[in-house]
């Protein structure tokens, strides 16, 4: 992608509403340096944090980061328990020293497999920021698309078997409804750092006609110029959801 040193912010009309991360990369770029996958991990949640406050500060309503998926169970036990670890420093750190951004922290996907200890840390960020006015930040973490999609249809098919739901009642909207992201507009913009081209699960029903930017650059090294980058190639894109 052609380097540009136009900032986006500085055109926030043309910014997406919605803006999904696939933060991938940790791993290699770990391994290209000798490095445990461990420390990729902890260097990959500074770049979060930074960007994360980057694109509350130029204005972006909703940003979703995919944190950790359903299917990163599979990784070796060790790289897994790592992960756990830097989850619950982060979240503590983030109740102590993050109390005055007004960014608006959400956690989507099934919290119940975690830990009790880890699932009262997400519980508590949620709630101590929950009337907070700023950037709307999700953390996806545990989550599937699939999954996500499966938890919507039981949960439909449960009020449809109260009497509460009528199929010819089940629309697109009431499909949304049911996600996580209910009452979020759905991604305009998604990024995978890393050069991989795939969506590997996230965001599935809400990114229907959402941009994809694939970007070759790991994510720990991920800065806010590439961001700008991406961002200033997007508002170039023409979006004509199916149209002409």
């Amino acid at each position: 992608m052609k380097k540009t040193t136009q900032k986006a912010a500085l055109s926030p009309e043309l910014l997406p509403r919605h803006l999904g991360i696939i933060m991938d990369g940790n791993g290699r770029w770990a391994k290209k340096r000798g490095l445990p996958r461990s420390i990729g991990h902890k260097v990959g949640a500074a770049v979060f944090k930074k960007i994360a406050r980057y694109c509350s500060n130029i204005g972006i309503p909703y940003l979703t980061v995919y944190a950790f998926s359903t299917e990163n169970w599979t990784r070796p036990p060790e790289e897994v328990g790592a992960l756990m670890a830097l989850f619950k420093q982060y979240l503590q750190v983030s109740l102590r020293d993050f109390r005055d951004d007004d960014i608006k922290v959400n956690f989507i996907g099934d919290m119940t497999r975690f830990a009790p200890t880890l699932q009262r840390l997400i519980f508590e960020t949620a709630d101590v920021c929950k009337d907070r006015k700023g950037m709307v930040l999700n953390i996806a973490m545990n989550y599937g698309g699939r999954a996500e999609l499966v938890r919507a249809a039981r949960s439909m098919a449960a009020k449809a078997a109260a009497g509460t739901l009528r199929p010819e009642e089940i629309t697109e909207d009431t499909i949304s409804q049911e996600l996580y992201t209910a009452g979020q507009p759905d991604p305009d913009l998604i990024l995978r750092p890393s050069g991989e081209h795939r969506l590997s699960n996230f965001l599935l029903w809400q990114s229907a006609y959402t941009e994809f930017l694939s970007m070759n650059v790991l994510w720990p090294d991920f800065t806010t110029d590439d961001l700008d980058n991406a961002l200033n190639e997007y508002a170039h894109r023409s979006r004509r959801f199916g149209g002409i």
